[in-house]
């Protein structure tokens, strides 16, 4: 297998404020947790997670100029990730309030200074990646209107540029909100789409995974379907058809598990990896993931 090429990742940066709830939510009293402040935002931990697998990776994403936002750059940059960030006055850096129990993850989003990212950012960083050969983007800032040009000028730039390209579906709810049409008529033509079930279910309707998986390739090249606990499916145009299962380990906190598989699917991918083993590797990085509480890979 070759080297990964670079991978410049658009998106998002947050502070995860993350409890992992010792039982059910008591509304309207107490609940005991376990909480931890981390660094968050998808395309964030995809890119932490890309460099900890040795890819040279370059972020794009906005912070406000605040303390938050200075402390989200430098646990980046640390970790090995090149960061075309900015910072914006008078603006927050993004704050999502994670509630994790059971396997499952709630959240509370503040995009703050992530909706400053701008075409004209992207067309700076990409012109000082000139090595980049794959683009990933997480589909919150196509579903945020403040940065949706942001994504779409991203998209275009790496398709004009010869670069190949992913996109993380994000969220249902969003994706609901902007409705499946208008989302997949922004996709359109990407090397390769991930969902989650839920995702999947927004976007190609109550079919079984494979059958979603399958209507989503007429838009992309290349579709994973991430199943959880079931495994994943990748499905290609060409009417191939490869599944695995999930590890089985024991689940501490699912925040940034989809961020991990995408990194080990991308990686290995990219390298030229078959679909089996890049869904393998994949699955190796989302174990890794909800094993530990927090989104990005422990030190």
């Amino acid at each position: 297998m070759s080297r990964t090429p670079r991978v410049v990742v658009v998106g998002d940066v947050i502070t995860d404020v993350v409890a992992v709830l010792s039982g059910p939510l008591a509304t309207g009293s107490d609940t005991a947790a376990t909480i931890r402040f981390s660094g968050g935002g998808q395309a964030a931990n995809t890119a932490a997670w890309l460099a900890a697998q040795g890819a040279d990776v370059t972020l794009v994403a906005a912070v406000g100029d605040d303390e938050a936002g200075r402390e989200r750059i430098a646990e980046l940059e640390r970790v090995g990730v090149t960061c075309a960030v900015e910072r914006h006055e008078g603006y927050p850096t993004g704050t999502v309030l994670v509630l994790a129990h059971d396997g499952e993850r709630t959240m509370v989003s503040q995009r703050g200074a992530n909706l400053r990212l701008t075409a004209e950012q992207v067309d700076r960083a990409l012109a000082a990646a000139p090595d980049a050969g794959h683009l990933h983007l997480s589909a919150y800032t196509l579903l945020d209107a403040g940065s949706r040009g942001a994504g779409l000028r991203a998209l275009a730039v790496a398709r004009e540029g010869g670069l190949t390209t992913s996109v993380d579906a994000a969220s249902a709810a969003p994706l609901r909100r902007a409705g499946a049409a208008a989302f997949l008529s922004w996709v359109r033509d990407v090397d390769l789409l991930l969902v989650n079930t839920d995702e999947a279910t927004v976007l190609a309707g109550g079919l079984d995974p494979a059958a979603q998986a399958r209507a989503l390739a007429v838009v992309a090249r290349r579709v994973v379907v991430k199943r959880g606990a079931a495994g994943a499916i990748w499905v290609d145009r060409s009417g191939a058809v490869e599944t695995t299962p999930a590890h089985g380990v024991p689940v501490v906190d699912v925040t940034g598990a989809g961020d991990a598989f995408a990194a080990g699917l991308l990686t290995a991918w990219l390298s030229g990896a078959d679909p089996r083993a890049a869904l393998s590797r994949a699955g190796d990085l989302g174990a890794l993931a909800v094993s530990s509480i927090g989104a990005r890979p422990t030190p």
